[in-house]
């Protein structure tokens, strides 16, 4: 991605960064070990990704650096590596390569030509080019402006790109439903048995086992979850962001008739979310829930 689209002055020096880069924005740690020897490196964002690749890179690079939208005020910039930094998101890049960071720390970053490797670790951008021209196409609007309220993005006019609506339980558009259905919009839940879950939805719907509420009543629900989310002061970015409690998934599973999701899987994916903030260097090798293996393989038994 191009992250000239989201950073204000970015120096020409960026662009000859990215699009130089051997192999492209890749996460293929083997092939980082060949072309990242002696490079500074920019990562941009600090999702599982961002997590991830830039500790895999870390004793490859000559310096690492994570710059992360969500950074809490008063972020501690220096970590357990010397050569491994932690940053606000970028404000914008001079054009003698400098890049400054929104929280006016005063820590910059030089760019060097050929020298620095910038990596995009963002989230996707939601773009449906085949509803016509625009970001608000046949009623639906792609928006993430946070200088306006969260009805205001979903009912009028639209500006950014990262929240889709109005949606019923963020697949179908109420004044379109059932003829327009979105699969797979959510984060931060299970992806693929969420998006099955939300299929098996859609499905029941389109063969009329399944009764949508009236467009009134789908409308009501998409405000009420507006007004909840400005009242919390969330980004209309996490419009599609789920909280660990499963409340959505196992409405999806009432809705379709479907056998409750195990307990087991529900406590190991909110530990491992959990693990993911206190321990990045180890999440993945340390565990403590072998007591859910045996109800996991008793479950399990019934599929053989």
């Amino acid at each position: 991605m191009d992250i000239s689209r989201d950073i204000v002055g970015v120096a020409e020096e960026v662009h000859v960064a990215i699009r130089s880069a051997p192999y492209g924005l890749q996460s293929t740690t083997a092939k980082a070990n060949f072309w990242l020897h002696s490079m500074v490196v920019v990562i941009i964002g600090y999702n599982p990704s961002g997590m991830d690749i830039s500790r895999d890179i870390v004793g490859v690079a000559e310096e690492v650096h994570v710059a992360i939208r969500s950074a809490p005020y008063g972020l501690q910039s220096t970590t357990a590596k010397a050569n491994f930094w932690l940053h606000s998101m970028i404000e914008r890049a001079e054009e003698d390569g400098t890049i400054v960071f929104q929280d006016g720390s005063g820590d910059v970053i030089t760019l060097v030509k050929n020298r620095t490797y910038v990596w995009s670790c963002l989230e996707y951008k939601y773009s449906f080019p085949f509803l016509g021209d625009g970001n608000k196409a046949a009623g639906i609007c792609v928006d993430d402006n946070q200088s306006r309220p969260i009805l205001e993005v979903a009912l009028g006019p639209p500006n950014r790109e990262d929240g889709v609506g109005p949606l019923y339980k963020h697949v179908f558009p109420p004044q379109l439903a059932p003829h327009i259905a979105f699969i797979g919009l959510p984060f931060k839940g299970i992806p693929f048995p969420l998006f099955q879950l939300q299929s098996n939805w859609v499905a029941g719907v389109l063969s009329g086992r399944i009764e949508l509420p009236s467009q009134e009543k789908m409308m009501h629900d998409v405000e009420t979850f507006y007004l909840e989310m400005e009242a919390r002061g969330c980004p209309k970015r996490y419009t599609h962001g789920l909280t660990p409690t499963f409340e959505y998934e196992d409405w999806l599973v009432e809705q379709c008739g479907l056998e409750k999701i195990e307990e087991w899987r529900k406590v190991i994916h909110i530990a491992a979310r959990t693990k993911v903030s206190d321990q990045p260097e180890s999440y993945r090798d340390e565990w403590d829930d072998d007591h859910f293996l045996a109800q996991a393989h008793n479950d399990f038994t019934k599929y053989f």
